[in-house]
């Protein structure tokens, strides 16, 4: 995926977190420091609910843009059972230079008592020149050995670290937490205090970073940055 307090999980447990970022060009190896099990309490998920920084409202929607590319990310009057969890479907439509490029099915729940987020898998369709050309990137908790991973805690920690994707050689996308008092400005206006995520993987080389504004989720992607919001059926297309 793209492509949307509570003292953490991963301090509940007693897990020391420590802050590190991986040197440019090199792939980031797993050092042990990010958490990567989350136990959870029979009947404490639920396919709809909010944090501070993500919405899992049904109709709610955001759109960012860059130069050439669109990403539309819609959470759908939808839900889907994953690994005996009923979790809510978030579609991200994406398009480069006016031509759709991929469109991903997201699964998440929330938990009632902590309201973290946690992310049980993508179903993916890749296009090219309108032709769909691959399922890249699809995984699914419960499948090949795949679990769930923590999306967005309900009370950040400050570099906290945490595996958002838990699909061995697939996606192990992974979060640490920055900062809590970005300033970020957008087309669709100017937010305070939100929070600057920076995501790697040990699958490959690099790092992107991702800014969620409070009471409104994602606000910028990299270059993405946020021009509409808002609860409604769908965003037009």
């Amino acid at each position: 995926m793209r492509t949307f307090l509570w003292p953490t999980l991963v301090a509940a447990l007693g897990f020391v977190l420590l802050a590190a970022t991986a040197r440019s060009g090199e792939k980031t190896k797993d050092d042990g420091s990010w958490t990567r099990d989350f136990p959870l309490e029979k009947g404490q998920l639920a396919s709809t609910g909010r944090n501070p920084y993500f919405i899992l409202e049904p109709g709610y929607f955001l759109v960012l843009k860059g130069d050439e590319e669109q990403v539309t990310v819609t959470v759908l009057a939808e839900t889907k059972k994953v690994a005996g969890v009923e979790t809510r479907v978030v579609e991200e439509r994406e398009t480069k230079g006016g031509k759709l490029a991929e469109v991903s099915r997201n699964y998440f729940a929330i938990s009632k008592r902590t309201n973290d987020v946690f992310y049980f898998g993508e179903e993916v369709d890749v296009y090219k020149d309108d032709e769909l050309v691959s399922h890249e990137g699809a995984w699914l908790a419960g499948v090949q050995g795949a679990k769930f991973g923590l999306l967005m805690p309900g009370r950040p920690s400050l570099h906290a670290r945490y595996y958002q994707e838990v699909a061995p050689k697939v996606a192990m996308d992974r979060a640490e937490n920055l900062s809590l008092t970005e300033t970020v400005k957008t087309p669709a206006g100017e937010f305070k205090n939100c929070l600057k995520v920076e995501e790697t993987t040990p699958l490959e080389p690099g790092k992107e970073y991702k800014y969620y504004a409070p009471g409104i989720g994602l606000v910028q992607d990299g270059s993405l940055k946020l021009v509409k919001y808002g609860k409604a059926d769908a965003p037009k297309k």
